[in-house]
């Protein structure tokens, strides 16, 4: 009897009967509740339907036999209601196929797991001959998981470049670009390519009205925040007709739309409203939860209107639940902003020394959290106070060192955490404790399967300016690894020559083709150009100079050969004037100066008397010298004859 309607069950199914073949799915498994089959056909028909809650409902009420007989259909329910691992696990113990690969990439690409997702559609592209109705799909799924590895900060695991003809064709794969080109911050070729976008939606001949709007919604919103970012916000209200937010399914793209809406419109002004504003909307869940590098920002402005209504209570309260459920030390960047808006609310507005005085206890009692501490940092910097905040980054990198925690570990190597601390180095001169610094973390990330490059280029380069023969040797196998990691990099072939040749010139010689001829790197520089420019020639180029016009007669420099200095207003005379020619004489003393001419009797005769190399005057020096005789003889005598003076 089972087997009779079971059979008759699957004579009558087609595509568009998806109720009636779950009415009889239902009615076989109220007289046999263990028939698998029938299980197995109800829960494709819940699939079809949409229901997917029921139809994981079905699956924990059929068992692990119907899980296992069923596993991509669990795996995609699972998927459907968000969850990720259940659905991953599925796939890996049972799934398998072409289909499995599609399923598993937008599984992948949902738990951002993206250099997961772009390794599986690129294997599906290869093999796509018996399969060329699926091409435009992938091109669409492989543009976008890019955009996102790029938001993502993995740029070197990006595939696509440029489009295709092809590519740009078709609005999703444009839009798609135009996603990636924004992720990399190139706001104006996003702008174009959203435009683009827009327009082949808009003329599509296979879509209808209502789809051509659905798709418009998001491009809309996108190009909404492109505008937004190239500071165009007159024509950011015009975009924003085009966008009715409560015709928008997706909760996620619903919030980011209400957030760009709120920016463009610039409602700062009543801080109130901009807090009803940006909370209008509730969280989205499940599979349409937002990505985390949209949901860090949309929950920073959030607790940036907090603070500006000054809800300090309740964002403590919020941000220390959340960072109690969360590992410490963490580099994340949703929990670092986490603790960044903590401590803004216990500093409760204030900036400078009183808001150190409200974090700094925090920092005491919670030394292990890096975005506290960049926030103390960031403070005493502002106040010019660089060695305090390095005292303070090395009190926190002490406590990790004595951590046994391969992730505590990993933290206090992190190379962004490390480039803050190298660059306070930097604004002290403390070059020995930089080369200390990266030469330490190099060290510690070379054991590792994948070590920075950005790291392990930083700390050859810093040790190639050591003189200690260890450090060359330990430059030389950092870029000999970046080498390897990337046959192409001439930096690393050039960085390997440096710290070799002066230790063993003949391990070098064979790299020496690989570098560009000197002259080929200043082919196109005009050197005269440059020096009359004001750039002076190294000290090599003078040394040669020299060499090249020895034996020449020297010269001493003059007037015209001296460097001309800007000299300040307040050094120079009030009369100055600039078009008048500068007194030669003007630095003897007026005495010695060819204009000078002595004023009165006495004056032409000091003057007389200073004559060098002149006629001399013996009568005028004769009758000097009687005066002189007569004002100091007369002992007793000129005494008398002096007048007497009031006492």
């Amino acid at each position: 009897m089972v087997a009779q309607s079971l059979a008759s069950l699957l004579q009558r199914a087609s595509i568009d009967d998806h109720e009636e073949v779950l009415q009889s799915c239902n009615a076989v498994l109220a007289k046999s509740k263990s028939d698998l089959q029938a299980q197995h056909m109800k829960v494709v028909a819940l699939l079809k339907l949409d229901r997917y809650d029921e139809a994981l409902r079905t699956f924990e009420a059929g068992g692990d036999e119907l899980k296992k007989s069923a596993g991509l259909e669990y795996a995609y329910a699972s998927y459907k209601c968000g969850k990720l691992e259940q659905a991953t696990e599925a796939l890996t113990r049972t799934a398998s196929g072409r289909g499995a690969d599609h399923l598993e990439a937008q599984v992948r690409y949902r738990a951002e797991e993206f250099r997961r997702t772009a390794e599986l559609y690129e294997q599906l592209l290869q093999n796509t001959t018996s399969h060329s109705h699926e091409i435009n799909d992938l091109n669409i799924n492989s543009w976008a998981t890019d955009a996102q590895l790029q938001w993502k900060g993995e740029p070197e695991f990006v595939r696509h470049d440029r489009l295709s003809r092809e590519d740009l064709e078709s609005f999703e794969t444009t839009y798609n670009a135009a996603c990636l080109n924004i992720a990399k911050g190139a706001f104006k070729q996003g702008e174009v390519l959203l435009n683009r976008a827009q327009n082949i939606c808009r003329t599509s001949e296979d879509l209808s009205p209502e789809d051509k709007a659905a798709e418009l919604l998001p491009i809309s919103v996108q190009y909404l925040y492109v505008l937004i970012r190239l500071g165009k916000l007159e024509e950011a209200e015009a975009v924003l007709k085009d966008i009715s937010v409560e015709d928008i399914p997706e909760l996620s793209t619903k919030k980011i739309a209400r957030n760009n809406i709120v920016l463009a419109r610039q409602t700062v002004a009543n801080p109130f409203i901009l807090y009803k504003a940006l909370h209008e909307t509730p969280d989205a869940t499940d599979n349409d939860r937002l990505f985390d590098f949209q949901d860090r920002d949309l929950v920073g402005n959030a607790h940036a209107t907090d603070l500006l209504v000054q809800k300090y209570d309740g964002i403590i309260r919020s941000t220390s639940k959340a960072l109690s459920k969360r590992p410490s030390p963490s580099t994340d960047a949703t929990t670092n902003l986490l603790s960044v808006y903590n401590a803004a609310a216990h500093a409760q507005g204030q900036t400078g020394s009183k808001a150190l005085n409200q974090i700094l206890p925090l920092l005491e009692r919670r030394p292990t959290d890096l975005g506290l501490l960049l926030t103390v940092v960031q403070l005493y910097v502002n106040g010019g106070n660089t060695t305090s905040a390095i005292q303070a980054m090395e009190r926190t990198l002490r406590i990790l060192e004595e951590s046994i925690s391969e992730a505590d570990q990993n933290a206090r190597f992190n190379p962004g955490f490390l480039s803050v601390l190298v660059s306070l180095y930097q604004l002290e001169g403390r070059k020995v404790q930089i080369r200390t610094t990266l030469a330490q973390a190099a060290t510690y990330w070379r054991t590792k399967p994948e070590p920075p490059a950005s790291l392990l280029r930083a700390a050859a380069a810093s040790l190639l300016h050591s003189e200690d023969r260890a450090d060359l040797s330990t430059a030389g196998d950092l870029f000999q690894e970046l080498h390897k990691q990337n046959p192409n990099d001439r930096l690393a072939i050039a960085g390997y020559v440096a710290s070799q040749a002066t230790l063993d010139y003949s391990q070098i010689e064979s790299q020496l083709n690989a570098l560009p001829q000197v002259s080929d790197l200043i082919a196109d520089i005009d050197i005269s150009a440059l020096e009359s420019a004001g750039v002076s020639p190294s000290a090599s180029s003078a040394a040669a100079a020299a060499a090249a016009i020895a034996g020449a007669r020297k010269r001493t420099a003059g007037a015209d050969d001296r460097a001309h200095k800007r000299v300040r207003k307040s050094r120079l005379p009030k009369d100055f004037d600039p078009a008048k020619k500068a007194d030669p004489e003007r630095w003897l003393p007026v005495r010695d100066r060819s204009s000078y001419r002595p004023k009165g009797k006495k004056g032409k005769q000091r003057a007389a008397a200073l004559t060098q190399g002149g006629v001399v005057d013996e009568k005028a020096n004769e009758a000097a010298s009687q005066q002189q005789k007569a004002a100091a003889g007369g002992g007793s005598n000129a005494k008398k004859n002096k007048k007497k003076g009031k006492r």
